[in-house]
């Protein structure tokens, strides 16, 4: 097993590509997570609900979200930094989310946004958000770090 991170000067590393790939997604769902929360740069903040597809509170203006939304990108943020300690984790947060996002992505597309199926909450923005992500994640996923013939995996 290799590990993967370190702190130089209070600064965190990671020992390559795979892993800083995995590390800078999670810190940005944790960073979408956390501007969930702040009003302002979440749009209609008061009509924010738990979940549900009533809730009136969007992201920057364009992404439908709820508090239900924003802790699944606190979590999903947490997880990336947690799985990026390894190769093997870093792996599979970018490919495991990335086929997570393509589900949710297909979900949108399927369910009518005003139906109570839509509880995340998500509109056609997030919908193509989560398609860019899911095929971006696990295309890192895929294209960094050591393959399996190296035996470092």
């Amino acid at each position: 097993m290799v590990t993967a991170t370190h702190h130089h000067g209070g600064v965190l590393h990671w020992d390559n590509a795979l892993q800083a790939a995995a590390g800078i997604i999670g810190g940005l769902f944790l960073l979408v997570g956390v501007l969930g929360f702040i009003p302002g740069i979440t749009t209609n903040y008061g009509d924010m609900t738990f979940a549900g597809h009533d809730s009136g509170a969007e992201l920057l203006g364009i992404f439908q979200v709820s508090v239900l939304h924003n802790i699944v990108h606190l979590l999903f943020g947490v997880a990336g930094l947690a799985m990026a300690r390894t190769l093997r984790g870093a792996r599979a947060f970018l490919v495991g989310g990335g086929v997570i996002y393509l589900v949710l992505w297909l979900y949108g597309l399927i369910v009518d946004s005003g139906s109570g199926a839509n509880f995340v909450p998500m509109n056609t923005a997030d919908n193509w958000l989560h398609f860019g992500l899911g095929v971006g994640m696990i295309a890192l996923g895929m294209a960094l770090g050591p393959r399996r013939a190296a035996g470092r995996m």
